[in-house]
């Protein structure tokens, strides 16, 4: 099975996450970090998510999962120690074309969390269509020495410049030449 890769934009997008442990945290901080509205469903959560739910970042239901809890979702992560509650959390998201992520569970996911390096604004994800996330985990640990932090500012600054080429009279043809020429311009594996 090929994989369609994308980057999804999740702000203000109701998503649910089953499971308020350690595993259960990382997959709500980045859901957070998206501007994600996330409802966690748990009968426990760690203090972190704790703390969260109290200032309101989070909506924390403390019980255990429902379907209905899957209701007007745009996706969901299943991320218990419980292999039939994350099952039940995939069968149920299937019945409702909610798309869902069962933790370390491939035949259970409709998308899998791609090892990802994240400089400002560029984004570099890789997969392995959930056949070694290690190697994945490798891939990621080569791009982040090959593009350091100052690649954030460079991507930056090719923004501006597209911008002010949108904001110019300048023909479209000629517009996407000097774009792809500033883009070449940027040295590649982390020289400055």
């Amino acid at each position: 099975m090929s994989l369609f890769p994308m980057f999804l934009k999740l702000q203000d997008r109701p998503c649910l996450v089953v499971g308020a442990g350690a595993i259960g945290e990382g997959k709500i901080q980045t859901l957070l970090e998206a501007g994600a509205l996330v409802c966690v469903v748990a009968p426990r959560a760690t203090r972190r998510l704790q703390e969260l739910a109290a200032i309101g970042a989070i909506n924390w239901l403390r019980r255990k999962f429902t379907p209905a809890d899957l209701d007007g979702k745009s996706l969901v992560i299943a991320a218990t120690s419980s292999p039939s509650v994350n099952d039940l959390v995939f069968r149920e998201s299937q019945k409702r074309h909610v798309l869902c992520n069962a933790v370390d569970d491939p035949p259970n996911c409709d998308f899998f969390y791609g090892a990802v390096v994240r400089r400002g604004d560029l984004q570099i994800a890789i997969s392995t269509n959930g056949k070694s996330p290690a190697f994945a985990q490798r891939l990621r640990e080569l791009l982040e020495q090959q593009f350091g932090p100052e690649f954030a500012e460079k991507v930056d600054d090719l923004g501006v410049a597209r911008e002010k080429l949108f904001r110019s009279k300048t023909k479209p043809s000629l517009r996407k030449q000097l774009l792809h020429r500033m883009a070449r311009q940027l040295p590649l594996g982390g020289a400055k």
